[in-house]
């Protein structure tokens, strides 16, 4: 059985070019294209797709206001296809926070150029949003009991990838730094749980996968919301009480010990599966430089980016945790995670701010 995607953009070239790139998958169809929601919304009517692509900036409606009419009437993935401009990073976050799947970038190049640098990874967005928890992608967050699932087991790690530390220096600083992973479903994930910190909380490092200028428009959006102070991470941050720093897109992110205080570096680099920034190598800093005074937690997201990296921190004395398949929009990461007995508890997602604090 296909997967029947709609494509609603007011530009015939990029309807032509993403077209172009679904129709090289044999379980995907493009049923319909539009240009615009209201024309797209008469054509559901007669057959509803399984997956939609949507412009944000289009006449006599726009994207945003067409999704949440989407997500209120008949929940349906929506994936974003958003430029990479400055404005579009702004209107696309604020899209993932109403309930959009996922962001792809809009065509600037001709059908094979853009075949070859986004094609696979396009088609599999669309894959996993067809088979997407839709009910998870809004913000609703009823209260229930918190269960841990605490095993004591360790599993063995190369030891080439977590260099030893000198443990009497580490005592000496009892700072606690909280690292978070995440990729798609992980922005509203991630604002279920910040906005329910006070600001007494542990020191937060986290990676989202999100484009360059992406990550900077969600720290803002979430600063503004949070009690927590929430913004883009710059070399020689203080990991503290209180702050949220998140890896800017295309950069990495990784923790090492200043004298008896935490600091990030924020590089370049290669992606480290397929990714940067890149949660194995955030996870990776935190087991060689934190050890027994950091959490890793593993949140929604495809692929399997963090799940060494928090086998690295088990086994360096880290707390561990994954979030659990229910709660999960894609169960990913944390599948993977748990896969390598990496993860000491397997937490629902509305009881992770009560394990944090």
């Amino acid at each position: 059985m296909a997967i029947n995607v709609m494509i609603v953009d007011d530009s015939a070239v990029v309807r032509q070019v993403i077209s172009a790139v679904l129709n090289e998958a044999p379980d995907i169809e493009v049923c319909s294209v539009a240009n615009d929601p209201i024309f797209a919304y008469s054509k559901m009517q007669k057959e509803w797709p399984d997956v939609i692509i949507l412009d944000i900036e289009m006449p006599r409606m726009d994207g945003i206001t067409f999704l949440k009419k989407i997500m209120a009437e008949r929940p349906t993935p929506v994936i974003i296809c958003s430029s990479l401009a400055q404005q579009g990073a702004e209107l696309s976050v604020s899209a993932l926070s109403a309930g959009a799947f996922d962001i792809i970038s809009k065509p600037t190049l001709g059908v094979k150029s853009f075949l070859e640098s986004a094609g696979k990874e396009i088609i599999t967005v669309v894959r996993a949003a067809s088979v997407a928890k839709v009910d998870k992608f809004t913000l609703s967050d009823p209260t229930s009991s918190f269960e841990s699932n605490h095993t004591d087991d360790f599993v063995n790690v190369d030891t080439d990838k977590v260099d030893d530390l000198d443990l009497a220096s580490l005592a000496q600083t009892t700072d606690k730094v909280i690292g978070i992973g995440s990729s798609t479903g992980g922005t509203i994930a991630l604002e279920k749980i910040l906005t329910k910190l006070p600001r007494t909380c542990p020191g937060l490092v986290i990676v989202q996968h999100m484009p360059e200028k992406f990550t900077a428009a969600f720290a803002e959006r979430l600063n503004g919301l949070c009690e927590v102070e929430v913004r883009e991470a710059t070399s020689g941050d203080r990991v503290i009480p209180g702050r949220v720093l998140i890896a800017p897109g295309g950069r990495h992110l990784q923790v090492k010990r200043s004298g008896g205080q935490y600091i990030t570096i924020v590089s370049e680099g290669p992606a480290v599966n397929r990714h940067c920034p890149s949660v194995d190598v955030l996870f990776k800093s935190l087991a060689k430089n934190v050890k027994q005074n950091a959490t890793g937690i593993i949140l929604t997201g495809m692929g399997n980016d963090g799940a060494k990296g928090l086998l690295a921190m088990k086994e360096s004395g880290s707390k561990t945790v994954a979030q659990d398949e229910a709660s999960c929009v894609v169960f990913g990461m944390p599948k993977e995670a748990i896969k390598l007995n990496a993860a000491q508890q397997v937490v629902d997602l509305k009881d992770i701010t009560r394990f944090i604090n």
